[in-house]
C-alpha cells in the first residue's frame, strides 16, 4: 500500500519559464498543485537538457502555448501520491519520462509497439488526464511540455509516465535514460536489431548518434561511420565506437557515395541523429541495396515532409521511425537501468557539463551553440 499524503497542498517552489519563443528562460516562483488521481508529485533532484527542449522552445508555430516549463529528462524523489495511485509511495525514487505506458490499451498490450494511446506523447502544454496544466505563476496559469517540465524544482506527472528505480542508482546520470541515451540505445538494439559484423552509418554524433554508436558496438558492428559537420565530434565518436569519421562539409563528392564506397554499396544500417528530413534522404541513399535499413530519430525543425526517389524503396531498402528507441517505460526502462549499473554501457562520458539549476540559460546556450552534449542540472 502506499504511503499517501492525505491533503498535499499546493507548493510554491522555483522554475525556469519561458514566456516566448526563445526568450531566456525567467526564474519565477510557481504554484505547483497537488497530484490529481493518478498522479504523483516529484521532487526534481536532476534534469538533463535534451535538443527537443531547445527546438521547442524556440519553436514559433506553438506561440500559443506560452508561458511554459520545458524539460523532460529528470530524476527526482516522489513528494506525494494522487488517488487511486497504488504503485508509489512518498520517497521512492523515479525516472519521469514524456511517453508512458497504460499496460491496457491496444498498443501497450500488442507487445509490437511502445505508442501508448493514454499516455502517448503530449503536444497541447497539458495532462494527459484531465486536459489542464498544475502550474502557474502570479495567478496565470503555465503550460506543461510533454506533461514532465522538469525545470522546475517541483513537478506533476501522471503515474504511468514515471518509472520507479532503486535508491542506489546515481540520479544525476539516470536522468540521461529518461530520453536520449535510451533513444539511440534501443533504436540500435530494438528498433534496427544490428547484427554482429554489419556496417553502420549515423548521421549526427550528439548523445542520441553516440548512443546508437555504443550500442551497435556492443552489438559487434565490423564498422560504424559517424557523419558529423563539427570535426571536434571525431575523438569523442571514436571513445564511442566510431571506427570512421567523415565531415560533409570536406568531402569532395556527395557524403552517400563517400559511405558507399566504405561500405561496399552501402551500409547495412543507417541513423539519422539530426532532426533534418533532407539527412533522412541522404541516410536511405547511404544504404546498400535489398535489405538497406534506414533509422530516423531526430525531431526536424524545419520541413518536415521527407522526399525520396521511389526507387530507394523498390530496390528493397526501408525506412523507420524511433519514438524512444522503442522502449517501453514501465516494461523495459528497469531492465536498461540495470544494465547501466551493471557497467554494460557507458553513460557518464555523455555529461559533459553539471551546472546548478540558476545556470541553466548558460546551459542552454551552450546547446545551441553545439558545444556540448548533455548538461545536468543539480536542483
Amino acid at each position: 500500500m502506499s504511503t499517501v499524503n492525505k491533503s498535499p497542498a499546493v507548493i510554491k517552489c522555483k522554475a525556469a519559464v519561458a514566456w516566448g519563443p526563445g526568450e531566456p528562460l525567467v526564474m519565477e516562483e510557481v504554484d505547483v498543485d497537488p497530484p490529481k488521481e493518478m498522479e504523483i508529485r516529484v521532487k526534481v533532484v536532476c534534469t538533463s537538457i535534451c535538443r527537443s527542449d531547445v527546438t521547442q522552445w524556440e519553436n514559433k508555430v506553438q506561440s500559443d502555448l506560452f508561458p511554459r516549463i520545458f524539460g523532460h529528462e529528470a530524476s527526482g524523489i516522489v513528494e506525494s501520491v494522487g488517488e487511486g495511485v497504488t504503485e508509489f509511495q512518498i520517497g521512492d525514487h523515479v525516472l519521469t519520462v514524456f511517453i508512458g505506458e497504460c499496460k491496457n490499451c491496444k498498443h501497450c498490450v500488442s507487445g509490437k509497439s511502445n505508442m501508448c494511446q493514454k499516455l502517448g506523447l503530449e503536444r497541447m502544454g497539458l495532462m494527459h488526464s484531465d486536459q489542464k496544466t498544475r502550474f502557474s505563476v502570479r495567478g496565470k496559469p503555465v503550460y506543461h511540455y510533454c506533461a514532465v517540465s522538469s525545470f522546475s524544482e517541483y513537478t506533476v506527472v501522471h503515474s504511468g509516465s514515471a518509472v520507479k528505480i532503486d535508491t542506489a542508482v546515481p540520479m544525476d546520470r539516470v536522468c540521461l535514460l529518461s530520453c536520449g541515451v535510451s533513444a539511440g540505445l534501443g533504436a540500435a538494439w530494438n528498433v534496427a536489431d544490428i547484427t554482429r559484423g554489419s556496417t553502420v552509418v549515423i548521421f549526427g554524433l550528439g548523445t542520441v548518434g553516440l548512443s546508437v554508436a555504443q550500442g551497435a558496438k556492443l552489438r559487434g558492428a565490423s564498422k560504424i561511420i559517424g557523419v558529423d559537420t563539427n570535426p571536434e565530434k571525431r575523438e569523442k565518436g571514436i571513445a564511442f565506437g566510431i571506427t570512421d569519421f567523415i565531415n560533409p562539409d570536406t568531402c569532395s563528392q556527395p557524403v552517400q557515395q563517400v559511405i558507399k564506397g566504405l561500405t561496399d554499396g552501402g551500409a547495412d544500417y543507417s541513423f539519422e541523429c539530426v532532426g533534418d528530413t533532407g539527412v533522412v534522404t541522404t541516410a536511405l541513399q547511404s544504404c546498400c541495396d535489398g535489405w538497406g535499413l534506414t533509422v530516423t530519430l531526430g525531431v526536424p525543425k524545419l520541413k518536415p515532409e521527407v522526399i525520396a526517389h521511389y526507387g530507394l524503396l523498390l530496390s528493397g531498402r526501408t525506412l523507420k521511425g524511433s519514438l524512444f528507441g522503442g522502449w517501453r517505460p514501465k516494461s523495459d526502462l528497469p531492465l536498461l537501468v540495470n544494465k547501466y549499473m551493471n557497467n554494460e554501457f557507458e553513460l557518464n562520458n555523455l555529461v559533459s557539463h553539471d551546472m546548478p539549476f540558476a545556470s541553466i540559460n548558460q546551459a542552454l546556450d551552450l546547446m545551441r551553440e553545439q558545444k556540448c552534449l548533455r548538461c545536468v542540472l543539480h536542483m
